[in-house]
């Protein structure tokens, strides 16, 4: 028998007590013994709610426990969250966990006690929600060097994005929209500005590279500065414009950012559209491998995590390796990252054409009716390059990457 406990019972919480409960049979068969939950912690109270006979709201109740085998956190946040996770793995229990804030900012500590402890920490549910992803780039993917991560990470955004590209609405009015559907939270800085999708390359690249990447150090941008405009200077491309999270492995150094950028119906995360996410690997034998599915949302979500304690509930006593050092993984500077540009600056064409070419060389002409404004996309040139180019036109209104 394998006693899980539950930290939180909110929207994943309660899909992990849902799936463990109705999916019973079928856990038990796979697993080759009985998984049940024993304990749930909230600070509220459930009234009618079958969860009131195995409620808590007392952690140690929990932790003192040596009948709880698995704990699963899915309060969010770093605290409590990092106290509860650390103190129940130093008690010799396996956590699971779809806290990408915490996992981010502690995944090499964590790991590291576990494995002192010879107990799990999974985390499968922090990047993708629903899409395995962690498991697939700690096994079936281990035999490869991981050349490139590229994902559309965050389904709020991509909801955003793709309305702006099939409705030609302005990015306030669909914000309003994805909120009153619930795809957007009340606050939508998290997402709207990247961070979210931040944290999660953050995640992957550390896994991919078995070091630490501070998502602090990952250049990020949101999506907040996409206009219609560019939506009709991308249509006119045959491009749609995406945010993705991405990191690359370039000689012996790796870069890695957060950012919007132009893709044609050639690469393959092209027809990802809605509240979808995806996620293209790389790796330098097996290829390009695409991961898609729903990246939120309750039961996909509690799914991914319910996968961990089942894994978690097959190898008690084995500690499941993963290579993930606390040693900083230090990414090339910035300035140095190649990157193709589509630039909209002010002013004519025959006003600008001159200048643009002196300062940035061949460039393409993108004419999307605008009267008062040029658009063009550049060559592969560095960051660092476009930055002393911009700053020399003096005019421009906005750029967006053009991933070819």
């Amino acid at each position: 028998m394998i006693n899980v406990g539950v930290l939180g019972y909110g929207t994943v919480g309660s899909g992990v007590v849902e799936i463990i409960q109705k999916n019973h049979d079928i856990i038990a068969k796979r697993v080759g013994e009985e998984v049940q939950m024993k304990y749930v912690l909230d600070l509220r109270d459930f009234p009618g709610d079958p969860v009131e006979k195995i409620l808590v709201h007392d952690f140690e109740i929990i932790k003192n426990d040596p009948e709880v085998h698995v704990v699963v956190e899915t309060m969010g946040g770093l605290h409590p969250a990092y106290e509860f996770v650390k103190a129940s793995l130093e008690a010799g229990k396996s956590v699971c966990t779809s806290n990408k804030a915490l996992v981010a900012d502690f995944g090499p500590e964590l790991l590291q006690i576990a494995a002192d402890k010879n107990v799990n920490f999974m985390f499968e549910a922090s990047v993708g929600g629903g899409i395995p992803i962690i498991r697939p780039l700690k096994s079936s993917l281990a035999p490869d060097e991981i050349e490139e991560i590229s994902g559309i990470l965050n389904g709020t955004t991509n909801y955003i994005l793709t309305e702006m590209t099939e409705k030609g609405s302005a990015f306030d009015t669909v914000l309003k929209d994805a909120q009153d559907k619930g795809y957007a939270e009340k606050d939508p800085t998290a997402d709207v500005e990247g961070f979210d999708a931040c944290r999660k390359i953050a995640i992957l690249t550390s896994l991919a590279y078995g070091k630490q990447l501070d998502f602090e150090d990952i250049y990020t941008e949101g999506i907040t500065k996409i206009t219609d405009r560019d939506i009709c200077y991308a249509k006119k491309m045959d491009a749609k414009v995406k945010i993705f999270g991405s990191s690359k492995k370039v000689g012996d150094q790796v870069s890695a950012m957060v950012a919007p950028k132009l893709i044609t119906r050639e690469h393959p995360l092209y027809s990802v559209d809605g509240v979808f996410n995806a996620i293209l690997v790389k790796g330098n034998m097996v290829g390009d491998v695409m991961f898609y599915g729903q990246g939120a949302g309750k039961l996909a979500t509690a799914s991914a995590v319910v996968s961990d304690v089942m894994d978690c509930a097959r190898h008690q006593g084995i500690n499941i390796n993963t290579l993930w050092d606390a040693d900083k993984l230090q990414l090339m500077p910035m300035d140095d990252v190649k990157n193709k540009f589509f630039v909209r600056v002010s002013g004519t064409q025959a006003e600008n054409a001159a200048k643009v070419t002196e300062v940035f060389g061949a460039v393409k002409a993108i004419d999307a009716g605008y009267a008062d404004e040029y658009g063009f996309v550049t060559d592969y040139i560095t960051e660092g390059t476009y930055a002393k180019a911009a700053e020399s036109l003096g005019n421009v209104i906005s750029k967006i990457r053009f991933d070819s």
